[in-house]
C-alpha cells in the first residue's frame, strides 16, 4: 500500500470513529431534548409527582450528553479540519455557512439555554423554565437541520458551479439547502433519533421497574416510550422506503451495494433480496446466497420485475465497499424489525392490562435499550460508506480530499482522539450506568415541589 493510500485509510478509519461517536450523543440529546419538554409540559398540566420525578431524572442524563458531546465534537471538528483540508478549500464556500449556522445555533441557542435549563431548575419559575427546556429542544432539531442539509448537500449536490480551480461555489441557495434527498435524510434521521432515545428511556425504566426503583417514575418510562415507539415505528418504516427510492434515483451504486447485487437477472426479472451473502469484490460475486426472488424490486420498486441497476453496470473504480455496506444494511434493518415487534407486543400486553407485569417483556425491553443507536450506527455506515469514493458525490473524490500528512502523524492524532474518547465515553457510562441502578429522584422533588 503507497503512502497516500495509507493516509487515506487511516483519515477515513479516524473519520469514521469521530463521527460515529458523536452521532451517538448529538441524536440523544435531541431525542432526550424533547422528551424533557414533553415531561415538563405535562407536569406543568397535571401537576402529577411522577412526571416531574421522571425529568428530573433524564435531566442529570441529558447534562452528562452535553459535556461528553461538548468533548468529542471539539476534536471531532480538529480532525475535519486538519485531515480533510483540500475538501475544505473545495467545498467550504457551500459547506461552510451551512455548519457556521449548525454551530451557532447549538452554541448560542442549545448551550446557553441548556444550562439555564440545568442549573435553574429551582431559580426561575415552572412556566419559564418549560419555555427554556422547550427552547432547547427547538434548538436540537434546527442544529440537526443544518447538519442534515450539509450532509445531503455533499451525498446529492445541487445550486452550484465549480470554477477554473476546482473550488464549488454557490450559485442558488434555496436549491443548496433543497437538495432532493434532504426531505427524506431529515426525516429518516430525526425519527431515528426519536427512537433510540425512546428504547433507551424505556430500557433503563423497564430495568428500575425490575428492581423496584422510583416504580411511578419507572413506568411512566415504560409506558411512553412504548407509545411513541408504536407510533414512529410504522412511519419510519414508510419514510425508509421512500428515502430508498431517492437513494436508487441519485446513488444507485449504493443501493446495488446495499443489495449485493453483482449482476443484474434476465430481463423481466426482478432483483433477489438477498437474506445473507458473503461479497467477494474482487471476483464480483458472492458466496453462500441466501435469497427470496424478486422480493427486492418489490420493496425498491413497488412490482416484481423492475430492474435494478448491478453493481457491474459501474465502472468499478465507482463502486463502494461492498461489505460493510451489505451487513450495515441488514443490521440496521434486523434491529429495526426487532423494534417493531418489541413495541408490537407491549400493546399486546398493554391492551391486555400486563405491560408492567410481564417480566419477560421488561428484560427485552432492557436488552433492547442501545437497539435504536445500533440501528442508526449501521445506517450512517450505510450512508457513508455507501457514498464512496465521493465526499462530493460525482464531483470531488474522497482520494481528492485528504490531506497529505505522513501516516505516522494521522496514526499519533488518531491515538490522541481515541484517548480522550475513550476517558469521556467510559467515564460518562460508568456515572449513567451507576446513576441509572441507584439513583432516586425523591430529594429533588421535595425542593422543587
Amino acid at each position: 500500500m503507497s503512502d497516500v493510500a495509507l493516509s487515506l485509510l487511516l483519515s477515513r478509519w479516524q473519520f469514521a470513529v469521530t463521527i460515529g461517536l458523536h452521532i451517538i450523543l448529538a441524536s440523544f440529546a435531541l431525542g432526550l431534548a424533547s422528551f424533557l419538554a414533553f415531561l415538563e409540559a405535562v407536569w406543568l398540566i397535571r401537576k402529577e409527582k411522577r412526571y416531574f420525578e421522571a425529568y428530573t431524572f433524564w435531566l442529570k442524563v441529558f447534562a452528562l450528553t452535553i459535556v461528553v458531546g461538548a468533548v468529542t465534537g471539539v476534536l471531532m471538528e480538529f480532525q475535519f479540519g486538519a485531515n480533510w483540508g483540500p475538501l475544505s478549500a473545495k467545498a467550504g464556500a457551500v459547506v461552510g455557512p451551512l455548519m457556521f449556522y449548525e454551530v451557532l445555533v447549538a452554541f448560542f441557542m442549545e448551550s446557553a439555554l441548556a444550562g439555564v435549563m440545568i442549573f435553574g431548575l429551582n431559580k426561575i419559575g415552572p412556566k419559564l423554565h418549560f419555555c427554556v427546556t422547550l427552547l432547547v429542544a427547538i434548538g436540537a432539531f434546527i442544529s440537526a437541520f443544518w447538519i442534515l442539509a450539509a450532509n445531503s448537500w455533499m451525498q446529492t449536490p445541487t445550486g452550484f458551479s465549480i470554477d477554473a480551480a476546482g473550488h464549488f461555489r454557490p450559485d442558488n441557495w434555496w436549491s443548496i439547502i433543497r437538495s432532493p434527498s434532504l426531505p427524506w435524510r431529515l426525516t429518516h434521521m430525526v425519527i431515528a433519533a426519536l427512537l433510540a432515545t425512546a428504547f433507551m428511556v424505556g430500557g433503563v425504566g423497564a430495568w428500575r421497574l425490575l428492581r423496584g426503583l422510583n416504580i411511578p417514575a419507572a413506568k411512566l418510562m415504560v409506558s411512553s416510550s412504548m407509545w411513541l415507539a408504536v407510533v414512529l415505528m410504522p412511519v419510519q418504516i414508510v419514510v425508509g422506503d421512500l428515502h430508498g427510492e431517492n437513494t436508487l434515483k441519485y446513488q444507485p451504486q449504493k443501493v446495488a451495494a446495499m443489495e449485493g447485487g453483482w449482476q443484474s437477472p434476465p430481463p423481466g426479472v426482478g432483483e433477489p433480496l438477498r437474506l445473507f451473502a458473503l461479497p467477494d469484490q474482487q471476483e464480483q460475486r458472492n458466496h453462500a446466497e441466501v435469497a427470496i426472488p424478486q422480493i427486492a424490486s418489490l420493496y425498491l420498486k413497488h412490482d416484481l420485475s423492475s430492474h435494478i441497476k448491478s453493481l457491474s453496470e459501474f465502472p468499478p473504480s465507482d463502486i463502494p465497499p461492498v461489505i460493510p455496506v451489505f451487513f450495515g444494511f441488514r443490521l440496521m434493518v434486523g434491529m429495526g424489525i426487532m423494534m417493531l415487534t418489541l413495541s408490537g407486543t407491549a400493546l399486546y400486553l398493554r391492551l391486555r392490562r400486563r405491560l408492567y407485569e410481564s417480566k419477560a417483556l421488561l428484560k427485552w425491553m432492557t436488552l433492547m435499550a442501545p437497539a435504536g443507536f445500533i440501528a442508526m450506527l449501521a445506517g450512517w455506515v450505510v450512508t457513508e460508506t455507501g457514498r464512496q469514493p465521493w465526499t462530493v458525490w460525482g464531483h470531488l473524490r474522497t482520494e481528492e480530499s485528504v490531506s497529505a500528512h505522513p501516516a505516522n502523524w494521522i496514526i499519533a492524532s488518531g491515538v490522541a482522539i481515541l484517548v480522550v474518547y475513550a476517558i469521556a465515553f467510559f467515564a460518562g457510562l460508568y456515572y449513567f450506568l451507576r446513576y441509572v441502578s441507584t439513583h432516586g429522584s425523591e430529594q429533588q422533588v421535595k425542593t422543587h415541589v
